[in-house]
């Protein structure tokens, strides 16, 4: 693949999927590349950033503190991108958790990585995330598997290379399609 240049200061993508997609594989690639100032933002430092009281986020229970999360995490994003950084974050954040980066001024692009169930499972058990409960992992690839009215930003990533992946970010992030509205 050719090195392209991603130039879009100022703009925030969140690269989702569910655990073993490949997110920040492809958020340090991408924030790597030429062009404008990139941040990456690994929305798992955020979740870990609580200690006491700290409770596993795919559990039910623990709706009420993601939201909490999530709520720290857009608004880093919006700090970064306004000093005209490409925000890059990477984690399991589903529709659901989407109303928080609605919000903010800066442009949001919305990208979820769809890789096949199998694979996921075997890279988080390889990668010894945590969830080594292949339940776990289903349930999440469940959830992101059905958009809804976002199914639009799927990207199935199949058994792509790590490089062939991020050819597809970059041209999914230049295309502007996956660009949400406000």
């Amino acid at each position: 693949m050719a090195t392209a240049a991603v130039d879009f200061a100022g703009h925030i993508l969140i690269l989702s999927g569910p655990p073993g997609a490949g997110k920040t594989t492809l958020a340090r690639s991408l924030a790597a590349l030429p062009g404008s100032s990139k941040a990456h933002l690994h929305a798992d430092d955020f979740f870990h950033a609580i200690k006491h009281g700290a409770i596993s986020p795919y559990r039910p229970e623990a709706h009420a503190r993601n939201a909490v999360v999530i709520e720290a995490l857009a608004a880093a994003a919006q700090a970064y991108a306004a000093g005209g950084l490409l925000t890059i974050v990477d984690g399991v954040i589903g529709p659901w958790f989407l109303a928080a980066f609605r919000r903010l001024a800066a442009p949001v692009h919305y990208l979820v990585l769809q890789p096949p169930l199998e694979a996921a499972i075997a890279r988080c058990r390889e990668r010894g995330y945590g969830l080594a409960d292949a339940s776990a992992v289903a349930a999440l690839h469940a959830q992101l598997a059905d958009l809804g009215e976002l199914r639009a930003h799927a990207l199935a990533t199949g058994e792509a290379t790590p490089e062939q992946a991020l050819e597809r970010v970059v041209d999914a992030l230049a295309s502007g399609a996956f660009a949400l509205p406000r």
